[in-house]
């Protein structure tokens, strides 16, 4: 625990030194007047704002369908609504959690719970800095789109840095005009930067699930991520990413050959493998088949659940976690039934797509595209892909967190300023009630500063939490 500790010190002292490091430079540019000639300022003491024009007559010119960009405004609405109440119901998974399941996994280090590219280990500078810059641009063109096409002005696009790493990034709307807009069309406008992110993923999905096509294996059979200890696959030498494509003398192409190999044997029986090593060799092994409810029984599983899936006495066990195909590397990343894996990936394999014994299972399939590309164009392309795909979900769906400033706390104001503006016309109507206009706009101010210092507590409780 102190070491554990320390490294933590350690990581808040080495990020807080770069800060003041980038804070000085900021300084110093803004007393030689340099920020002057970038029209850049800084915010939040060390943070710098860079506002252009560019890309403004892009947009005017991409917004001029003005009915199709409004049809899209009011089925983005409600695709982030829908998206809202997804992330209120993780929220409070997680806060539930927090309170009352004790996790035994160590506490993230603190360069951890930031997600800025190279500094967070889990997002690579290179391909997380490039993922970042055009999903936010992606983000702001979505804003950008909506205003204009509800006749809003857009002043400047601009981003924010910390140091090289992108923060963020902006459209300048004239504020006045989103304050005297229609509140539907004003919602629009908010949910369109983080509707467009999750669009955006879910096209590259269908790109990367088609990409995922052009890849073959460079030895059909099946491999393990891992090997439990003490069974009979660890006893008979197998490792992980070992791939067996040969089972008593019957190919095995995939999980299914696998699994129905498996099936032809009992507890006590030995499995003549073949086996190709992660170094290129090929060796024969000979493997111990386990009890697999023995195993199960073992581990503290109750035997009544074992009865429950079917987990007979007997049953042969290898021993080796998730069997995979040669090609799972790509295949369990791309496709849409995929977005939870997605996002785990670059925590469970230290910041990478896809493991590289995994990598060096594939080559370039026969299809033109492959070969023209080659190995190493189609691995840049899914990994590019992948990030694109990662930080879109991660954007759109941080953004839709109810609480000022994201989208979701805007989003949240005008909803329960709707609500009550409900209210308050059926109480004039049937005239139960009486609620005045400036009390539809105090309340929903107030209820949005609630939820959002509500939710900011909530948010630093589940990080600070595992600490405790």
């Amino acid at each position: 625990m102190a070491s554990e500790l320390l490294s933590i010190e350690a990581d808040w002292k080495t990020v807080f030194l770069l800060v003041m490091v980038w804070y000085l430079i900021l300084k110093r540019w803004e007393a030689k007047g340099q920020l002057d000639k970038w029209n850049a300022t800084r915010v939040f003491g060390a943070i710098l704002m860079v506002r252009t024009s560019k890309g403004k007559a892009a947009l005017e010119l991409i917004s001029k369908p003005r009915r199709f960009w409004r049809i899209y405004g009011e089925i983005s609405l409600w695709v982030c609504w829908i998206a809202m109440f997804l992330v209120g119901l993780l929220l409070l998974f997680a806060l539930i959690s927090a309170i009352f399941i004790e996790s035994t996994a160590p506490p993230p280090s603190a360069s951890e719970l930031v997600a800025i590219p190279g500094l967070n280990p889990m997002i690579p500078l290179g391909w997380g800095a490039f993922a970042f810059i055009i999903c936010l641009v992606i983000h702001e063109f979505g804003h950008g789109i909506q205003a204009r096409a509800h006749g809003m002005r857009v002043r400047n696009f601009g981003l924010l840095m910390l140091g090289p790493l992108p923060l963020g990034a902006f459209a300048e709307p004239e504020h006045a005009e989103i304050i005297s807009s229609p509140r539907r069309e004003r919602q629009r406008m908010f949910a369109a930067g983080p509707a467009t992110n999750i669009f955006a993923a879910i096209i590259l999905m269908l790109l990367m699930s088609s990409l995922a096509g052009h890849f073959s294996a460079t030895q059909e059979g099946v491999h393990s991520s891992g090997i439990i200890v003490g069974t009979g696959a660890e006893q008979s030498g197998l490792e992980p990413y070992d791939i067996i494509y040969e089972i008593d003398g019957e190919p095995v192409s995939d999980v299914g050959d696998f699994n129905a190999a498996m099936d032809g044997f009992k507890a006590g029986d030995i499995a003549s493998m073949q086996v190709l090593r992660v170094d290129g060799t090929r060796e024969l092994l000979a493997v111990n088949i386990t009890d697999k409810r023995d195993y199960f029984i073992d581990q503290g599983v109750d035997e009544e659940m074992l009865d429950t899936y079917g987990i007979e006495q007997g049953d042969a066990f290898l021993g080796i976690e998730r069997p995979s195909g040669s090609t799972s590397g790509v295949d369990s990343i791309s496709g849409l039934a995929n977005p939870l894996i997605i996002l785990i990936t670059p925590f469970e394999l230290q910041g990478i797509a896809i493991h590289p014994s995994e990598e060096a299972m594939l080559i370039a399939g026969d299809s033109w595209f492959a070969q023209t590309v080659g190995l190493s164009g189609l691995l840049f392309l899914v990994n590019m892909m992948f990030w694109l795909i990662w930080v879109n979900i991660l954007l759109g769906f941080t953004n839709l967190i109810p609480m000022v400033p994201f989208d979701g706390g805007h989003l949240f104001r005008d909803i329960v300023h709707g609500t009550m503006s409900g209210l308050r016309k059926v109480g004039k109507k049937t005239g139960f009630w009486r609620i005045h206009p400036l009390t539809v706009e105090h309340f929903a101010r107030k209820a949005s500063s609630l939820s959002s210092i509500l939710l900011f507590v909530t948010l630093i409780f589940i990080m600070v939490m595992p600490y405790l």
